[in-house]
């Protein structure tokens, strides 16, 4: 359901929430999150644009997020990423249903706009937890 940047950045971002120094190096975050360091870097570009994530150079620079993960909603990493695609109109260009979607289409865009909803709902700092995942909550992207 999310693609492999989403997934990717949600865990860049609960790694960054995981961690009390002020910043972390890109390297750190990668070995934290379980993220390939080139992957990682264009995933943390993407964060930085999206205001999300604030990026500081020089000794003791890195990487800190921009807001408290309080405030940072797991929607708000999925769109600055890899935005979910709600559907608008037909997918199949058919004119007969316009901005009408069929019962199909209308029951997709439902589930999009329930899990939207639930990523709006889900801050950051609720994914970081008191369990440490070891690993098993790195799993591929599903």
């Amino acid at each position: 359901m999310l693609s492999q940047t989403a997934e990717y950045a949600l865990r860049a971002m609960v790694a960054l929430a995981t961690r009390s120094r002020d910043a972390l190096t890109a390297q750190e975050i990668a070995v934290d999150s379980h993220v390939p360091l080139d992957y990682l870097s264009k995933v943390l570009s993407l964060l930085s644009r999206a205001g999300l994530v604030r990026a500081q150079r020089g000794r003791g620079g890195g990487f800190q997020p921009a807001r408290p993960a309080a405030e940072l909603t797991v929607l708000e990493v999925v769109s600055a990423v890899d935005p979910l695609r709600r559907i608008k109109s037909c997918p199949l260009g058919l004119e007969a249903h316009g901005e009408n979607l069929c019962p199909l289409h209308r029951k997709l865009d439902d589930a999009v706009r329930s899990v939207e909803e639930a990523f709006a709902a889900t801050t950051i700092e609720s994914l970081v937890g008191g369990a440490v995942c070891e690993g098993a909550c790195h799993a591929k992207a599903v």
